[in-house]
């Protein structure tokens, strides 16, 4: 039997007709189906590498691409955060710097995550058959498997409870469930 008592209080914060929150949701589920999407087509027919001359050229391009929707759905989740009611009993300053370490530990696994994979590694430069040597296994793929997704994950979190953000909370679920469906997708 589940506990809905909590979801019910949740959604007591959020109007999800809101069109920004919306807007939010469809960006967030948008980036890694795009994503995904368009490696499979270029693996499967080499038409980036062709149009961009080089795999290379095409890889960085997407990857321009996909930081450009990233930062698209950033804008879109604060803007949403921005439209809904707070927390009032979320306003304080330990919630604030809960927010921030949490935020500040998804952001180390994310860097390191780009540190240790470099651009065609992050923005899947496999799928444009620029291979790594290896796997990579140091950190943070020693500590936990899809760093940089679960480290994006950490820093919604974090910054929806810097803002006492309702909607926030309930965004960062729809990224978690996106990620994961992402990961399954991947695998």
């Amino acid at each position: 039997q589940v506990d809905v008592a909590a979801m019910v209080w949740l959604f007591g914060y959020v109007d999800v007709t809101d069109t920004g929150f919306i807007m939010a949701v469809l960006s967030i589920a948008f980036n890694p189906l795009f994503w995904n999407v368009v490696a499979r087509w270029e693996h499967k027919t080499r038409a980036l590498s062709q149009v961009f001359g080089s795999p290379h050229a095409a890889c960085y391009c997407l990857g321009a691409v996909i930081l450009v929707l990233n930062c698209v759905r950033s804008h879109c989740f604060t803007e949403a955060m921005k439209s809904q009611p707070k927390l009032e009993g979320w306003d304080y300053h330990w919630t604030y710097y809960s927010g921030v370490a949490i935020s500040a530990v998804g952001t180390l696994f994310v860097i390191s995550s780009f540190l240790a994979l470099g651009f065609t590694g992050t923005f899947l430069g496999d799928y444009f058959g620029i291979l790594m040597e290896e796997k990579v296994t140091s950190f943070p793929f020693s500590v936990l498997d899809n760093p940089m997704y679960w480290g994006s994950t950490a820093i919604y979190l974090g910054w929806s409870i810097m803002h006492a953000s309702p909607a926030g909370l309930l965004l960062t679920a729809v990224v978690a469930i996106s990620y994961t469906i992402a990961v399954l997708y991947e695998g």
